[in-house]
């Protein structure tokens, strides 16, 4: 369980980067719908640079 887990602002992402487990990554832009997803950290590790340049990185779990 992770106690110091900060809330990902959706509404200042606009790209969400799925890094696939054999090494590509998927691009999405969600500019828009972000506020409509609902990313669950059990799933995999997220490096969440919204403040800076936008973007959330998804690392599933095998991959993270």
């Amino acid at each position: 369980m992770k106690l110091f887990v900060r809330p990902i602002n959706y509404a200042q992402v606009q790209t969400l980067i799925y890094h696939l487990p054999d090494g590509p990554a998927l691009s999405l832009n969600i500019g828009g719908i972000g506020e409509f997803l609902d990313l669950e950290l059990d799933l995999g590790h997220i490096c969440d640079t919204s403040e800076i340049d936008g973007i959330v990185h998804f690392f599933p779990k095998g991959n993270a």
